[in-house]
């Protein structure tokens, strides 16, 4: 529905529309877009934009007068916070206090399911309301154009999360907005994501559902972790971390991609964060744009490294305890924010240097903590992450080997090696290095529209005829 009705239609009216009203076409497509998925939760997105809206003025009006600047910017972040916490944290606190305290707090019903997208338009809200107290930005006049970068349909419900002050210059640029080259760059940049989510991910994630038996996968038989050898189910869990990057990172690139179309630049969010040396490079490559936010709003504003090493530890471990929590309302998750937390101050102060010494053993280092967090990631509660994990080595009495290891990894030899490639820039390298050859260059000039071509017929038959297109970030 998306890709062969939404899509061209909003294009087809985007490009049409007159400069001036470029961004009023923007928004209200975007306002559809988000009324199609969750239309019940449509008052909370106007909400929000109306909230730090008014918020966001009243911020620059009061310029001269702090403690109301302040006010304004508290009831923004109040507000921002609030509707994000009792959407997606409150049945939790209600859980955890009734485990910890005895008590019988009746969870609130209607909110079991998540407003699309709102832990990326909530972070988006609020960077702006920071900005404009912070002075970074001036203060946006016209609602429109606000609610269109707000609601903007290529990175709502999975990044990257977009600053205001990244697209302001652009949202105000009514004529010549785009290009024909821009245009052409998301295409590639939309076809290429596209393909990362269905050739790749849905493939790869085939696997890890066939092993660990979960109700919609493709399979009519499945192993079951209960029943798993130990290599089966690191087998599993490689199988899932490669699904859950290129189905994040694809769409983030299809996000991307929509933007150029668009005529905006929105900021990279993945950079081939498995071939990193160290935890610390892996947090620069995987969801860039979130590190960057946590960064920018929470580790400075809290002294960052400037107030010693207590401190910086301290600070690391709120980010990252705030990062797992972002993820999910459970604790598996702030576990699993905290294990990162841990790693990453025990690298600051010891590891980084030897690492660097030692680039084979860094690389196996930070697949093997990654994995292991992937599946604390994925549990449904810390009782089954400990069970997982001690399914990896060999706890539970599971086999050592098994008939099942070897037939999965005959059928997904293709797929796997595919995959492992793919999550290397080497076919980057390679292409690039083809592109300042002069002969191959106009090869390339030519083989690649018929490549995309060829790509997007591939995919549309895999879309049209598969059933299984699990999006794992609608869980966040």
């Amino acid at each position: 529905m998306f890709l062969f009705r939404f899509l061209p239609i909003t294009l087809a009216l985007y490009y049409l529309a007159p400069p001036k009203l470029k961004n009023t076409v923007l928004f209200i497509c975007s306002l559809v877009f988000y009324c199609w998925g969750e239309v019940r939760f449509f008052p909370v997105m106007l909400s929000l934009i109306l909230l730090n809206y008014v918020c966001g003025l009243a911020i620059q009006h009061f310029d001269q007068r702090p403690g109301l600047r302040r006010f304004f910017l508290i009831a923004a972040l109040v507000g921002s916070l609030g509707m994000l916490f009792y959407f997606k944290y409150a049945n939790f606190v209600l859980e955890s206090a009734n485990a910890l305290l005895g008590t019988s707090f009746a969870p609130i019903q209607g909110i079991q399911v998540l407003p699309l997208g709102i832990s990326f338009y909530t972070f988006q809200t609020l960077s702006y309301s920071i900005d404009v107290y912070r002075r970074d930005v001036p203060a946006e006049r016209n609602i429109i154009d606000f609610g269109a970068y707000v609601v903007m349909f290529p990175q709502l419900i999975a990044g990257p999360i977009v600053k205001y002050r990244d697209v302001s210059n652009q949202l105000h640029v009514y004529k010549g907005r785009y290009c024909a080259s821009q245009i052409e760059e998301g295409m590639t940049l939309f076809t290429f994501g596209l393909a990362k989510k269905v050739l790749l991910a849905d493939a790869i994630g085939a696997l890890w559902t066939d092993i660990i038996g979960i109700a919609d996968s493709p399979s009519t038989t499945f192993v079951g972790l209960a029943n798993a050898s130990t290599p089966l189910v690191w087998l599993g869990i490689l199988a899932y971390s490669l699904q859950l990057y290129f189905d994040f990172s694809g769409y983030s690139m299809m996000g991307i991609g929509m933007g150029k179309m668009l005529g905006f630049d929105f900021p990279q969010n993945f950079n081939y964060p498995y071939i990193s040396a160290s935890i610390t490079e892996f947090w620069r490559r995987w969801h860039m744009s979130l590190g960057t936010w946590f960064r920018d709003y929470v580790y400075i504003p809290l002294g960052g490294n400037r107030k010693g090493h207590a401190r910086q530890i301290l600070n690391i471990l709120i980010v990252w305890a705030l990062t797992g929590f972002w993820h999910g309302a459970a604790w598996n998750f702030v576990v699993w924010g905290l294990l990162f937390a841990v790693l990453l101050i025990v690298e600051k102060r010891w590891l980084l240097k030897p690492l660097k010494k030692c680039p084979a053993l860094s690389h196996v280092y930070v697949l093997f903590f990654v994995v292991i967090s992937f599946v604390i990631f994925n549990a449904q509660d810390m009782t089954q992450a400990l069970s997982d994990i001690g399914g990896l080595f060999g706890a539970g009495a599971l086999p050592l080997v098994s008939a099942e290891t070897l037939y999965y990894m005959r059928s997904f030899a293709v797929i796997l090696i595919a995959s492992a490639i793919g999550a290397t820039p080497l076919i980057r390298r390679l292409t690039l290095k083809a592109a300042s050859i002069p002969k191959a260059d106009r090869i390339l000039t030519v083989a690649e529209p018929l490549f995309l071509m060829m790509l997007l017929l591939v995919m549309t038959g895999y879309l049209v005829d598969g059933s299984f297109n699990p999006f794992l970030y609608f869980r966040f």
